[in-house]
């Protein structure tokens, strides 16, 4: 699960995975995690890293009503119960099968890091993008999304042979239009 920051759509559905016993790893793909805060000429930035208990700490000690008003202070809480801090997906270099992310241009950030890696094993790793607006609703919504593609790959006998198949029926089902591309490793 991908999204720019490790923060918002890529752990809601990081939690619902875990949830439903998926293996599961998040990411980021930004140069920092960055917050929203008190303006939009004044967000919150973080280095990748930094433990959600700390920037929850923080976020606390700059404004409590602010961020409890925003949505931040909850969903830094729910990000606590699932993992220790934000990682960057440039900087990891676990083999996956799948990729999910939650904007276009995440997803070509994705392709742009896999395409710039060694594919000495010739192991296809699918990326597809599920659009989603960065807010805590939309990421709600999307996490059952996320979750419904997961279950359905992980139904496939040979993935690669019905994915054209799978994403046309979690469109019929969910509503959500999936793009895709496969890359090695």
């Amino acid at each position: 699960m991908v999204c720019a920051s490790n923060q918002n759509r890529s752990m809601e559905a990081h939690a619902m995975l875990k949830k439903h016993d998926f293996t599961v790893s998040s990411f980021g793909v930004g140069a920092h995690v960055k917050l929203p805060g008190p303006s939009q000429k004044e967000p919150n930035s973080y280095p990748f890293g930094t433990p959600y208990a700390q920037i929850y700490e923080d976020l606390v000690r700059k404004s409590p009503d602010l961020y409890t008003r925003n949505g931040l202070l909850r969903m830094l809480q729910r990000n606590m119960g699932v993992k220790t801090a934000p990682e960057r997906f440039q900087d990891n270099r676990d083999i996956f099968d799948v990729v999910v992310t939650f904007e276009e241009r995440v997803m070509e950030q994705v392709v742009e890091d896999l395409h710039r890696r060694p594919q000495a094993l010739t192991r296809p790793v699918l990326v597809v993008n599920l659009d989603v607006k960065d807010s805590h609703e939309e990421a709600a919504l999307a996490a059952p999304h996320a979750l419904r593609l997961c279950q359905l790959l992980e139904a496939a006998e040979e993935w690669e042979d019905e994915v054209d198949s799978i994403v046309l029926q979690l469109h019929n089902e969910t509503g959500r239009r999936a793009i895709y591309t496969i890359c090695f490793y």
